[in-house]
């Protein structure tokens, strides 16, 4: 099993939804998923498995999912599979669903119980082939790398009103402000919020500097914790959110002392919280997203460290994940941002030279986040990863996230 949630945007760089991804098998080690076994147990929607065994709040707060259906699974018993409320679910066809009377009947019924429906990879000529099943629709995705989207959005807004339309695949930050500024478009899906800062001479915010000498403090091996400690306390907000994490996990005494909280917590733990706090601390000016890719980024390193053989550099992977976002966060090169930070040589050398003894986890989720699954089945095999673990590593990360944060 494989699986993960790529976000869709409104206007103001908020999430409202995320795309749930997913694979059953290793279709290189099972090549008949891609011929006549395509079709074996599509009666059971692989989306709806996980939204229902780890629940719709752990995977995503008050946020819509898409879940995408094949010509089989659209007839599966999708009102009995899925014990989320329908009116979250968001079902994702593409043109493989034919627009032909039996579908749209179906298409209808799962409507009439408070699902809505997405359709994508349209091309042009489908578009009048399709008016039937458009009708029904509530999203189009409208993929900027293959379609003239500002042209399509004409056609859409005259035809089907009611539709609305996700700019989809967009690569950069410049394209997303061109097509918000353009207007019509109620959501925006791509990698352009995460694009690396190439260049640049950005100036990084006195606030942000402090945070960043703390982080420079606990990355010293031998850091003293009540040094930290000290830092934390001069920081209102590092102070609140360290007092209710230690709280929580001592349910039966009650910590208002910082030191008192770093000691309960030891060095490695008070490293780690500095570090997850901190980043949500430097990403405030952000797009909520940076925060939350950066910190699953970092548990899901440190979690396939011993699915890599890499068990005694889970702290390092660590790091490397949570800093993998950093040239964003500062608005600089990742070269001149890592710069800025004590980090180690392997760290540095897997952000920017993709090299090194740790690169191979990093390259590793940058594939799996993209659901590039087909690069991640050749990893798969040829590192002979349990895909199963590696699930089960990403599913925990979320867990984590959902529990550090709220």
């Amino acid at each position: 099993m494989l699986a993960t949630l790529i976000p869709l945007f409104d206007e103001n760089m908020a999430v409202k939804a995320y795309s749930l991804f997913t694979q059953k098998k290793n279709y290189l080690l099972n090549p008949s998923f891609l011929g006549t076994g395509i079709n074996d147990g599509a009666g059971s929607i692989t989306g709806l498995e996980i939204i229902n065994s780890i629940g719709i709040d752990n995977l995503t707060s008050n946020c819509d999912i898409f879940v995408p259906l094949t010509p089989i699974s659209l007839f599966a018993d999708v009102e009995n599979q899925c014990y989320a409320p329908a009116k979250r679910i968001v079902l994702l066809i593409d043109n493989m669903v034919q627009p032909k009377p039996l579908n749209i009947e179906r298409i209808k019924e799962l409507k009439s119980k408070g699902y809505k429906f997405a359709i994508r990879k349209l091309h042009v000529s489908d578009f009048d082939e399709y008016k039937d099943i458009m009708s029904l629709m509530d999203y189009i995705i409208l993929d900027h790398k293959k379609i003239v989207i500002s042209k399509a959005k004409i056609f859409f807004t005259k035809l089907y009103p009611h539709i609305k339309l996700v700019a989809g695949n967009l690569a950069s930050q410049e394209i997303f402000d061109s097509l918000k500024r353009e207007g019509g478009y109620h959501l925006y899906e791509g990698e352009f919020y995460r694009t690396p800062i190439t260049k640049g001479d950005t100036q990084v915010a006195p606030v942000k500097v402090n945070y960043i000498e703390l982080l420079n403090i606990i990355n010293d091996p031998d850091f003293e914790l009540t040094q930290a400690a000290d830092i934390i306390s001069r920081d209102t907000a590092l102070t609140i959110s360290l007092l209710e994490m230690v709280n929580r996990m001592t349910v039966n005494s009650k910590i208002s002392n910082i030191r008192q909280a770093a000691a309960l917590l030891g060095q490695r733990e008070l490293k780690k919280w500095i570090s997850t706090a901190v980043t949500k601390q430097l990403c405030e000016d952000k797009p909520s997203e940076v925060a939350r890719l950066s910190m699953l980024r970092a548990k899901f390193s440190e979690n396939l460290a011993p699915i890599f053989g890499l068990a005694m550099r889970d702290q390092d992977l660590f790091m490397l994940g949570l800093f993998s976002c950093l040239d964003i966060i500062l608005n600089k090169p990742m070269k001149e941002a890592l710069s800025l930070l004590n980090v180690s040589k392997d760290i540095a050398d897997s952000l920017i030279e993709r090299k090194g003894p740790l690169s191979s986890v990093f390259n590793f989720i940058l594939n799996y986040e993209n659901a590039h699954w087909v690069e991640i089945d050749r990893i798969c095999i040829l590192d002979d990863l349990d895909m199963d673990a590696v699930y089960d590593a990403y599913i925990q990360s979320l867990k984590w996230y959902r529990d550090l944060f709220f």
